[in-house]
């Protein structure tokens, strides 16, 4: 499976102080900053953070807040999870992931996407009829950025470059970038087409059911004439002491953000029963440090992928409830993980 990397997502979830009343955005900002610091202390491998444009999110330009982070840490990847680049500018998202590279002596890392959400089409003037085109556009362009030389390039979303250099260059002379996918076939090819490494977003079901997706991108990568490129998984969750603490801590949270969600989209009811059905048997990493450790390394192992992004905010659930759930996940679940990954590659050596 060669080196894995376990990191920690977050959207800038908008949590509850003691009273249970929001917190502002400004506190909500300097809180993820705090949670950043930390994760790097406690050595996890990799922060993500995701763009939104809505009233329970308070990330809306994860570059910003991760150069922060980055002034702030020694060694932790600075990632988005997902920019949103279908209504973005290339050469703008170019430029302010170069300056987070500069930052942080590179370590900046960009997963790009389409978005699950729309709010960010016509807040910048896009047509929603446009999501697809938009962001095949983009990413050509992108991809072409990338290479940080002259870019020449024509499109019908934005005015063409003619043999146009982009600066500031970046500090390690190549971002790593990913494409964020949620389950579509297409997606997975297209971002094989590009070679780019894939992130596959498994917020549902088990993550069993993504390994047609995996062998798609390796088939589909070969065929473009890449060279083999990592996967990862972004899946959320909750640690705590035990079990039944971690599902209870996080249910009424989960049930909040999902249940309002689901409300925006049609979707039946959130029942606790559907709840711990994805805890148990599905895409919910919820429980004691050892039950959540063990379910990651299945995952990894399943799939085969090299990289697990584990998102630890969940609606309101509450900053020191969040800083206590990542401490423990740097200082226990990923020594655990790679203790299991280990014993399963000596046991099969044997």
């Amino acid at each position: 499976m060669g080196n894995i990397q376990l990191g920690l997502d977050t959207f800038g979830d908008v949590t509850h102080g003691q009273h249970g009343v929001p917190l502002p955005y400004s506190q909500v900002i300097r809180n993820v900053v705090a949670e950043g610091v930390l994760a790097d202390e406690v050595g996890v491998d990799a922060l993500t953070l995701g763009e939104h444009h809505r009233d329970d999110f308070a990330v809306s330009t994860p570059e910003t807040v991760l150069a922060a982070i980055a002034a702030k840490s020694s060694r932790i990847i600075l990632s988005s999870g997902v920019t949103v680049l279908s209504s973005d500018d290339p050469v703008r998202v170019f430029q302010r992931f170069a300056t987070l590279d500069a930052l942080s002596e590179g370590r900046a890392e960009i997963i790009m996407g389409r978005g699950s959400f729309t709010e960010s089409f016509p807040l910048f003037g896009h047509r929603l009829e446009d999501y697809q085109l938009l962001f095949e556009e983009k990413l050509n362009l992108f991809s072409e950025i990338l290479k940080e030389g002259p870019v020449t390039w024509s499109g019908s979303h934005r005015a063409s470059l003619e043999n146009q250099e982009i600066y500031p260059k970046s500090h390690s002379g190549a971002i790593r970038t990913w494409v964020g996918v949620g389950g579509s076939p297409e997606s997975v090819v297209r971002a094989a087409h590009y070679g780019f490494p894939l992130m596959l977003a498994i917020i549902g079901g088990a993550s069993e059911r993504f390994a047609p997706y995996v062998d798609l991108y390796h088939r589909a990568l070969e065929q473009a004439g890449h060279s083999r490129q990592p996967v990862g998984v972004h899946s959320p969750g909750h640690i705590a002491a035990t079990d039944e603490e971690a599902i209870e801590q996080m249910w009424p949270a989960y049930q909040a953000m999902f249940g309002r969600i689901g409300r925006e989209r049609g979707w039946a009811p959130m029942t606790k029963e559907s709840y711990l059905n994805e805890v148990h048997h599905g895409a919910l990493y919820v429980g004691s440090v050892e039950t959540v450790a063990t379910k990651i390394a299945k995952t990894l192992t399943a799939l085969g992928v090299q990289r697990f992004d584990f998102k630890y905010s969940t609606g309101p659930l509450s900053h020191e409830v969040l800083m206590n759930s990542i401490e423990l996940y740097g200082t226990q679940v990923i020594p655990m993980v790679k203790d299991i990954l280990s014993r399963q590659k000596v046991a099969v050596g044997a």
